[in-house]
């Protein structure tokens, strides 16, 4: 029994003189984390490789709090082509909103951020985008072109918003019972000015003085004529007669 006891007492002292082993080992430095390998997200984005297969790897540099910010923005940048390429514009957006905290000197990224907020509608934020970017580099041509022709979009859009459910006459003069009629109706207005607008496109291209701009004219005062006198008589239908003449002027007919 004493025998017993002893072997105990001995192996009970070879745990204790290894425990202070033990105990700085789970005390010690925790190991550190290994580094984020960005190389196959760069080569994926270089390869032009399946959009999925560059999320997917340049996914983990991206979130890694410890990539360099260098390392993570050309992973945000290649993920939202990978992303535009997939027709994912929310989250192409939200990566160049990142790339952008990182750096907000790039022109190239704003224009590009732009063009997508213009595929969305959102013409206002495409402006101010293509706008930063100018300002970064006035010489940027893709922002210069975009630029210009959203600008020259929103002031047609202005003119047109300007001049909807008005007809191409002054609805405070009008005297006939047609033309009272054409002004109190916005989609017969709009037909108006469609036909007015088309008339004078007509007129331009044929030119006003030649044989066929005349005849174009002579065409359009009988067309007045008829609609002013038949206007309010069983069986006429005043859109329906403005829709022909529109077709007609537009070509269906040969001009």
């Amino acid at each position: 029994m004493r025998r017993c006891s002893m072997t105990v007492m001995a192996g009970a002292a070879v745990v204790l003189s290894i425990m202070p082993g033990i105990g700085f080992a789970a005390v010690s430095e925790p190991p550190a984390d290994p580094k984020i390998d960005a190389a196959p997200c760069f080569a994926a984005a270089m390869a032009e490789a399946d959009p999925d297969q560059i999320a997917a790897s340049c996914g983990p540099v991206i979130d890694n709090e410890k990539t360099p910010a260098a390392d993570r923005l050309r992973a945000l940048l290649a993920r939202a082509a990978a992303l535009r390429r997939q027709q994912q514009d929310d989250r192409a957006i939200a990566d160049y909103d990142a790339a952008l905290k990182l750096d907000p000197t790039l022109a190239d990224i704003l224009n590009a951020r732009g063009e997508l907020w213009r595929k969305k509608g959102e013409r206002p934020r495409a402006l101010s985008d293509f706008g930063a970017a100018l300002k970064l580099n006035p010489q940027h041509p893709a922002a210069r072109a975009n630029y210009k022709a959203l600008a020259q979009e929103l002031e047609r859009l202005g003119a047109q918003m300007a001049v909807a459910n008005k007809p191409s006459f002054n609805c405070a003069t009008a005297k006939r019972p047609v033309e009272k009629a054409i002004c109190a109706d916005p989609a017969l207005a709009n037909l108006d000015r469609e036909i007015e607008g088309v008339l004078v496109l007509v007129l331009n291209d044929v030119g006003r003085g030649s044989a066929l701009g005349r005849k174009v004219r002579r065409e359009h005062e009988a067309f007045l004529a008829t609609r002013n006198a038949s206007f309010g008589r069983p069986g006429y239908d005043l859109q329906k007669a403005m829709k022909a003449r529109l077709q007609q002027l537009a070509g269906a007919d040969g001009y």
